[in-house]
């Protein structure tokens, strides 16, 4: 049914997709609130996180950004501007709304360095998906594979604790959230 790799080669030639929805930036407690007022009721949601990237070894980051994305919104929550709200610590720890995302655990373990929560409610798309034989598990190859698009990784490597976005910061942001949704929804269940 699904291949189960993908060269860079075969990556490259597909067309590029992206989020198509509206994207929320939230950076004030305030934003927070209404985000999570507009995900209580979400059954099944993407999530990434983003850090800005060190080019020091030894020297890290805290995780600057959190996304969570339903179909039609993804939620940019400036972690590094509002620390992890107490709300949102709730949506991740609720074990009734499912979180996808591909490698997962460093994400995890990050987030709860700013606010310690019990994580529920999560699926590691890189477990899920052995079982329909596909061995690539990088978001991008998955992507290809299922979606049968590639996500440019452009902004990957850019500074997420800048003190405003730019729109491909963000578009890249909520597409790989939306991503993880969009494969799981493509697989049989």
């Amino acid at each position: 049914m699904f291949a189960s790799s993908i060269s860079k080669e075969e990556l490259r030639e597909l067309p590029t997709g992206h989020f198509k929805g509206h994207i929320h930036l939230i950076d004030t407690p305030e934003h927070a609130e209404k985000a999570c007022l507009m995900l209580q009721n979400v059954h099944i949601m993407g999530f990434d996180t983003e850090t800005k990237p060190s080019f020091t070894k030894g020297k890290t980051h805290r995780v600057s950004l959190l996304q969570l994305s339903t179909e039609t919104d993804a939620f940019l929550f400036r972690l590094n501007k509002i620390g992890l709200p107490a709300k949102v610590a709730h949506i991740l720890s609720n074990p009734r709304q499912i979180k996808l995302g591909v490698a997962i655990h460093d994400d995890i373990r990050h987030l709860k360095v700013l606010r310690p929560f019990k994580p529920e409610g999560f699926i590691e798309l890189q477990e899920f998906v052995k079982q329909f034989g596909i061995e690539n598990s990088a978001l991008s190859k998955l992507a290809g594979i299922v979606l049968n698009f590639r996500i440019s990784k452009s902004q990957q490597l850019t500074n997420w604790e800048s003190e405003t976005l730019t729109e491909p910061q963000q578009l890249y942001a909520a597409t790989d959230a939306w991503a993880a949704l969009e494969i799981y929804k493509a697989l049989p269940k």
